[in-house]
């Protein structure tokens, strides 16, 4: 029974973006410092929040891998992969999944972008995301140039979210 509550649970979280349970920690305000992560891509490879000083970055997380709403988000990164490059915006999307996971997802759906593995929840506490049951919500952290955060989205429309995020690094001075 217990399953099947956790699953209807994941299944909701991926189709909707609604949340009523909060985390412990707040998420940053626009103008502080963004939290640096230090976490495994779908390779691997551990990748650092501050690599990319230097360069907007889009910080989503998500609920899980390969689920409707999920699959929605991601591909809509991808399919404007050219203009979030013409702005030189680095993307990094960010669940609970595994890095194998994540390495499948990455390649069944050709993700031109990192999907970073926080199994702990590190991330997602560090940033004040709710997590329930282990499964990240979905929230969104646009970071400046500098590793400030210039936007929040905390509730994310997967079907809307690309287009407002599109229009948010459109709006970050140029530096």
């Amino acid at each position: 029974m217990h399953r099947l509550v956790a699953l209807a649970f994941v299944l909701a979280s991926c189709g909707s973006s609604s949340s009523s349970t909060s985390s412990a920690s707040t998420m940053p305000t626009v103008g502080s410092a963004a939290p640096d992560i230090m976490l495994q891509d779908q390779t691997g490879r551990v990748r650092t929040l501050a690599e990319f000083r230097g360069h907007p970055v889009v910080v989503y997380f998500y609920p899980r891998d390969a689920t409707p709403g999920c699959t929605h988000e991601a591909c809509a990164f991808r399919d404007a992969w050219d203009r979030l490059q013409a702005s030189g915006t680095v993307v990094l999307g960010i669940s609970a999944d595994d890095v194998v996971s994540h390495q499948r997802f990455h390649d069944d759906q050709r993700l031109p972008f990192d999907l970073l593995a926080d199994p702990e929840n590190t991330a997602a506490n560090a940033y004040g995301v709710p997590v329930h049951v282990g499964i990240e919500s979905r929230v969104t952290f646009l970071v400046d140039r500098t590793g400030r955060v210039a936007r929040v989205f905390p509730d994310v429309d997967p079907a809307i979210h690309c287009d407002e995020v599109l229009a948010a690094i459109a709006a970050l001075p140029a530096q």
